[in-house]
């Protein structure tokens, strides 16, 4: 039978760990400037990569773990570093890359993995799956893992409206804004990588 229980925790875990608002001002500030059709694509896209990353790593996530000997901190401070590396160049102005890679790779990355498709998420999905019992709990898992996705596909993608009202000027301050809080979001994470590696050593 379906769990609500399941559910309902594990939504709540996502929703607070992939946090659709805070989504909001990133992506808004790494599509400017794009076409509104491109912009509801890229939704899409980022949307599809951070649930084909879950999915995999839902099914196979500790295997792909112990194979390549890689621990759940050193995944979080690599995710880390590769966000800082972004908030940095929001916060400086320098997001533009190449016209033919460009709608692509901010779908990909940072918007698919690692902002949505984070260690955090990654590693909640992990031990959803293994403590899921029978097909009732497995069905509630996933259930809740696509409704999550279905959630920050309408953040993002009525997010679009804000652009049209805010016009050039606030897209800047969006994309400063939004810099600061992915560098804090980085630091953050690194942190409790490192924190959780002194821990286990």
């Amino acid at each position: 039978m379906f769990d609500v229980a399941v559910f309902g925790s594990l939504f709540l875990t996502l929703f607070v760990i992939m946090d659709p608002p805070g989504i909001t001002p990133i992506f808004l500030a790494l599509t400017a400037g794009r076409p509104a059709k491109v912009q509801r694509r890229m939704a899409l896209q980022a949307v599809a990569v951070a649930f084909g990353v879950i999915a995999v790593f839902g099914l196979l996530g500790q295997r792909i773990l112990d194979y390549l000997h890689v621990s759940v901190p050193a995944l979080m401070i690599a995710g880390g570093l590769l966000l800082l590396l972004i908030a940095l160049d929001l916060l400086t102005g320098k997001t533009d890359e190449p016209t033919q890679t460009k709608d692509v790779n901010v779908a990909l990355v940072p918007l698919g993995m690692p902002l949505l498709a984070g260690p955090g998420a990654i590693v909640s999905v992990i031990l959803a799956v293994q403590h899921a019992d029978g097909f009732g709990g497995q069905l509630s898992v996933w259930s809740a893992i696509a409704a999550m996705h279905v959630v920050l596909w309408l953040a993002m993608r009525y997010s679009l409206v804000i652009i049209r009202i805010i016009k050039d000027g606030g897209v800047v301050l969006v994309t400063r804004l939004a810099g600061m809080m992915l560098s804090a979001i980085a630091v953050q994470q690194i942190i409790n990588g490192v924190t959780q590696v002194i821990q286990t050593s």
